[in-house]
């Protein structure tokens, strides 16, 4: 997610849920609020997953979703994140306390998969919320890499365009790297066929 300004308030989580308006970008971070404003090409995957993404669960008669402004909240901290891209399984909400009031997940079992497209914080996604979603038990985490900045012990040397999914193996995340034509191997929706390069320019 493209992280672009920082406001001068600390807040708890349940404090910012109360704050947060309607239809609108921010994520907590250690009670420091951030707005989110993504850009073009970030915008262009994005959607264009999300939209392959939908069309497999009507296809496949999944019971998912995928919420626009749903936040992901971490477990041990004043953090909350909005994904660029959320999967969310609907016969889970029933024991998501803030889904109905607040449109916030606390809970992996929720979560089948959580896409993170990187634009300038890299860290953010490679540390931070990779550490996070890995604790909060999500099934599924892929970074989205399409400029190849993330850091080289992450991505490779020489640093190229990447996207890196983690499956959660025994409580942690094990990594796969797919770049190029490759084709994309999910283990949570293995029907999905897409390569690389059709998700870096957002078309088949």
């Amino acid at each position: 997610m493209t992280e672009t300004k920082i406001l001068p308030k600390i807040m708890t989580f349940p404090e910012f849920l109360d704050w947060k308006p309607g239809n609108s970008c921010y994520e907590l971070h250690k009670g420091i609020i951030v707005e989110m404003q993504p850009k073009g090409k970030h915008e262009e995957i994005s959607g264009f997953l999300a939209v392959e993404f939908a069309y497999l669960f009507r296809q496949k008669n999944l019971d998912y979703f995928l919420p626009k402004q749903a936040l992901v909240k971490v477990l041990t901290e004043n953090s909350g994140y909005l994904p660029d891209v959320l999967v969310v399984d609907r016969n889970a909400l029933k024991d998501e306390t803030l889904w109905e009031k607040y449109s916030t997940l606390t809970q992996g079992k929720s979560i089948p998969l959580v896409i993170e497209i990187v634009s300038n914080n890299w860290r953010d996604d490679y540390l931070t919320k990779l550490r996070d979603y890995e604790e909060i038990g999500i099934n599924e985490y892929w970074i989205v890499d399409y400029l190849g900045i993330g850091g080289s012990r992450y991505i490779g040397n020489p640093k190229q365009p990447t996207i890196s999914i983690y499956n959660l193996i025994d409580g942690e995340y094990q990594v796969q790297y797919f770049r190029n034509n490759e084709q994309i191997k999910s283990l949570t929706f293995p029907k999905l066929e897409l390569t690389v390069n059709q998700i870096f320019q957002g078309k088949t």
